[in-house]
């Protein structure tokens, strides 16, 4: 633990010497930004000034008047000096005074660099000639300076240091992902173990791992300010270093807070509305977790509602959800900025227009989707038929259902559709009571009726799968004209299992029919046929069919 105190106070006092020494142009700006004179007139004080700057440095300020702006004089004065400083031929202590009609000229014999008016003078609350005087000696030791910076030698220790600056932000940026390493290895090693879900019972309102990714992401976002801050205070030394760059130097702050203060001064106009609609957000945030938190543990049965059915509870949260965020945007509207410019109207008013146009089968679909949901019309895994479409229900969206038929085919009906038109859910008693299967046969009057019921009941005995209780039943159906109808009644518990099941059935009952002699009538027939239509019992697996003995 000493160690990494020892570590982090190093990078804390390397972080303090960068930005120490990386501030010096930025220092000597503020200094010279003091306020004007007691004696400067008022009307004056209102007149903007532009500061005159060379390698970063602010000499002095100047005023301007409206056909000659003060920035527009400043850059004019700076470049005059900088060309005086490049030519090695110019000695400073040629600059002198020169008294005009107007004012005090600061001029070489070829050039005029400067011209001190009185109300120049009046900023500071100086004379003419005592300002003049200042702003020459600010000059000379200004192209001193601009000449000195530019040697050689000034180069290369400019390049030293810069390049031992590079040396030591390399050394931060790894001490300082070291330390993180070494605090999250403590942290991993020492706290997540005693980190606990915070819950109700078994209900958890927050987990453990998601405080300790909280945990995390906060660390992380501490890293990344730490490596910012000494980024930025690198930049701005090596930059301070040479000539050509401390300007960039000076105004690199002004690069990053300049956006920021225009943004802070629109935040700051819509404070109020802004920490309102935070509140909201974070009050509709939680309030969905929440709500999506219970009604998860519902769906998993941790948490029971009487009358409730568990697969209620997803389509109840994104309803619930849903309202929430409805609600949460009209309280939120009259708070969001611009909200009640022309531009803001026009664009709600388009919205308005193209979701009504566009999404009212949409909505029809939802609404659907929801009433389904909850009178229980079928769930997932259930056998229906809808439209005339038997299969089974594979997918339940909000506006629309999955069938998957008993060829394998997906089939996909809007939810608007399905409630308007009948649906038969075969799965739903088949869990119960049992669904009863039905198929009829036409017998003739010769045959005896009981008969018939006997061999029906024991076609329906010989099929495996069959529910024994209830047990089967014969109706007569009808007394046609040549023939009576019968139909026999079974009960199965598995409706996916419907198709093979019939098949059986349908199997068993020609067998027992063809075994006892009698003869299935068609519907109508002219005439009884000499000898009754039926297979005799050694011929029931003529080839290629295979009997009993061969399947061994």
């Amino acid at each position: 633990m000493k160690i990494r105190f020892a570590c982090a106070t190093a990078a804390a006092a390397l972080l303090l010497v960068l930005a120490g020494g990386g501030f010096p142009a930025l220092a000597a700006e503020r200094e010279t930004a003091r306020p004007a004179a007691p004696g400067a007139d008022s009307l004056d004080l209102d007149v903007p000034t532009a500061p005159v700057v060379i390698d970063g440095n602010v000499l002095f300020r100047v005023r301007g008047i409206t056909s000659f702006p003060a920035a527009e004089r400043a850059a004019g004065i700076a470049g005059r000096i900088e060309a005086l400083a490049a030519d090695r031929g110019f000695r400073a202590e040629e600059l002198r005074l020169a008294d005009v009609e107007i004012g005090t000229e600061i001029r070489t014999d070829r050039l005029r660099v400067l011209l001190v008016i009185d109300a120049d003078a009046r900023l500071e609350g100086l004379s003419r000639k005592e300002i003049a005087t200042a702003f020459r000696g600010r000059i000379v030791k200004a192209i001193e300076e601009y000449r000195a910076a530019r040697t050689p030698e000034a180069l290369a220790a400019g390049a030293t240091r810069a390049g031992a600056a590079t040396l030591v932000f390399a050394l931060a940026v790894a001490l300082i992902f070291w330390i993180w390493r070494r605090l999250n290895a403590t942290l991993e090693a020492r706290f997540r173990r005693r980190i606990h879900s915070v819950g109700i019972q078994s209900f958890q309102i927050v987990r453990a791992e998601r405080i300790w990714g909280t945990l995390q992401s906060a660390l992380r976002g501490a890293r990344a300010v730490v490596l910012l801050v000494a980024a930025f205070a690198y930049l701005q030394y090596a930059l301070a270093q040479f000539p050509t760059t401390r300007v960039v130097a000076g105004q690199l702050l002004d690069y990053v807070l300049g956006p920021l203060g225009i943004l802070g001064r629109g935040v700051l106009g819509i404070l109020p509305n802004l920490v309102f609609l935070a509140i909201l957000w974070f009050v509709a945030r939680y309030a969905l977790r929440l709500i999506h938190l219970f009604f998860a543990a519902v769906g998993r049965g941790e948490v029971k509602l009487s009358g409730f059915e568990a697969e209620w509870a997803e389509p109840t949260y994104k309803l619930l959800r849903l309202l929430v965020v409805i609600l949460a945007l009209v309280v939120a509207y009259p708070y969001i900025p611009g909200s009640g410019s022309e531009a803001f109207k026009g664009l709600s008013i388009f919205i308005g227009v193209v979701f009504s146009l566009g999404s009212s089968s949409a909505i029809a679909n939802m609404i659907a989707g929801y009433l389904m949901t909850y009178r229980r019309a079928f769930r997932l895994g259930d056998r229906v038929k809808i439209q005339g479409i038997v299969g089974d229900v594979s997918e339940m969206r909000l506006q629309v259902t999955h069938l998957k038929t008993v060829k394998n085919e997906e089939v996909v009906i809007p939810n608007s559709t399905i409630l308007n038109n009948e649906v038969v859910n075969y799965s739903e008693y088949a869990r119960k009571e049992g669904l009863i299967l039905h198929t009829t046969v036409g017998i003739g009057y010769e045959t005896p009726c009981r008969q018939v019921e006997a061999m029906l009941l024991m076609a329906a005995e010989r099929t495996a799968g069959l529910k024994r209780e209830p047990a089967p039943f014969v109706r007569y159906e009808k007394l046609g004209d040549f023939a009576v109808n019968y139909e026999v009644n079974v009960y199965c518990d598995n409706a996916q299992a419907m198709g093979a099941l019939y098949t059986e059935l349908h199997r068993n009952i020609l067998d027992v029919f063809n075994e006892y002699g009698v003869q299935i009538m068609t519907p109508a027939y002219e005439g009884d046929p000499a000898q009754p239509k039926i297979v005799p019992k050694e011929e029931w697996y003529a080839a290629p069919a295979r009997g009993p003995r061969d399947t061994g």
